[in-house]
């Protein structure tokens, strides 16, 4: 395969792609498992399909309409969970099926042949752009600042909300910039591992780190190493057995996710 990679232009591309999405999802998944919205990730990346289909009746990059899509629902959950944890989820459940209806509306109404959507919807790491690698790019910078201007800040809240409010941290404002946040870096792991397939991406690195790590920092990073494992392996499955590589990637962290309970069931049974 690295004679592959050497070669072929676009299995460098998915390797660029790979060590960019690795780099906030491990940061993103961490927030997101630690605050137990993974039904939310999955809510923002369905709904994103809207934009999608938007995208094509319109006539420009779907990707541009995902983030649109996603950007709004995040928006609108976050101002609608304010006020209690029963409304979040209804309006994620909501959206979630608006979404994917509008996404299937858009597309029948635009012109001429209907657009092929698999790619979009479990994923191909192999198709990825420059375009695409440099709006991961982007959205590393955005991600990457924001932890590292608002670090202690996102610690106390990720740990403990209502002390967070105690010591006057805006946690409205907060819980909306980490949706935002998440929604950009789900719309950029739709082209690698689809719609369908982005919640295993985005939580089961994150859960293994925090299995492994002792603070918001490494498991962080821990993370964001078992993403890149992920990317990486699933990779190689797709190249060497000729399947589809969202579908190995999102099997590839599935197992390592599996596995991890299992040494960790293992070593507490026999210690």
């Amino acid at each position: 395969m690295l004679r592959a990679v050497l070669q072929y232009s676009f299995l460098q591309n998915a390797l660029f792609c790979a060590l960019l999405i690795s780099a906030c999802c491990g940061i993103v998944g961490t927030v997101i498992v630690l605050k137990k919205q993974v039904m939310l990730s999955g809510g923002i990346a369905h709904i994103s399909f809207g934009g999608i289909g938007l995208g094509y009746l319109l006539g420009i990059e779907p990707l541009i309409g995902a983030f649109l899509f996603a950007v709004a629902a995040a928006l609108g959950i976050s101002i609608l969970g304010e006020r209690s944890q029963q409304e979040s989820d209804v309006a994620t459940g909501i959206f979630w099926a608006a979404g994917m209806a509008l996404g299937v509306l858009f597309i029948a109404l635009t012109p001429g042949y209907p657009p092929d959507m698999a790619s979009y919807l479990f994923g191909d790491i192999l198709t990825v752009t420059k375009t695409d690698l440099l709006l991961a790019l982007i959205i590393d910078f955005i991600v990457l600042f924001l932890v590292t201007a608002y670090y202690n800040y996102l610690s106390v809240y990720l740990f403990d909300a209502e002390f967070a409010a105690v010591l006057k941290v805006n946690t409205k404002l907060l819980a909306g910039l980490l949706n935002v946040v998440a929604a950009l870096t789900i719309v950029i792991l739709v082209r690698a591992v689809g719609i369908i397939l982005v919640m295993a991406l985005l939580t089961a690195p994150a859960a293994v780190a925090s299995l492994i790590g002792s603070s918001l920092k490494t498991v962080m990073l821990a993370a964001g190493v078992i993403t890149l494992l992920s990317c990486l392996g699933g990779l190689w499955l797709s190249y060497s057995l000729q399947i589809p590589s969202g579908a190995a990637i999102a099997l590839f962290a599935a197992a390592i996710y599996a596995g991890a309970h299992i040494i960790k069931r293992l070593r507490s049974q026999y210690g």
